[in-house]
């Protein structure tokens, strides 16, 4: 008799892209900076998403993220911290292996350095700079405010340690 296992989730990854804005338009060095994340829309449904997909065979993880935000949202950055193991269910992952369609992504943070004017699927997605603030009213699932708020508190420890970008 064969060992068979049943697949029990699917695994993805997903970024936080950020960057920092000044708090002024004046330019002056003595302003404050303020942290943006960037959100996409989703096609399937109202509220705003974090660029996500799962990776290749050939990539890692962290490459895939890279990779996955350059395609969905139009950026490029650096991975800058893993923030952090998320699980969710998805209705497009139901199957015969996973009836409940329950998948787990793993987070980072991506500090975005490039914004392109064009990307490949900017065609049925839209991408919005938003404060954090903000951005925790906007986001579709209860369980993407938990990363977000886990980034919150990963960039309140980068700046108590004075490791700001």
């Amino acid at each position: 008799m064969s060992e068979l296992v049943a697949r029990t989730g699917r695994h993805q990854q997903r970024c936080v892209p950020f960057r920092y804005k000044s708090s002024n338009d004046c330019g002056d060095s003595s302003s404050e900076k303020i942290v943006e994340v960037l959100m996409i829309n989703s096609p399937s449904g109202p509220g705003l998403l974090f660029p996500k997909g799962g990776w290749e065979n050939d990539e890692t993880v962290e490459q895939a993220a890279v990779r996955e935000a350059v395609e969905e949202a139009g950026v490029r950055g650096d991975i800058m911290d893993f923030l952090g193991h998320y699980e969710f269910r998805s209705k497009t992952h139901q199957d015969e292996f996973s009836p409940e369609g329950l998948c787990k992504a793993a987070m980072f943070a991506l500090f975005v350095k490039e914004e392109l004017e064009l990307w490949p699927e900017q065609s049925t997605r839209n991408r919005r700079w938003l404060a954090v603030s903000e951005a925790l009213g906007s986001l579709r699932h209860a369980w993407m405010r938990d990363a977000l708020e886990c980034f919150c508190k990963w960039q309140e420890d980068k700046l108590a340690n004075g490791t700001k970008e």
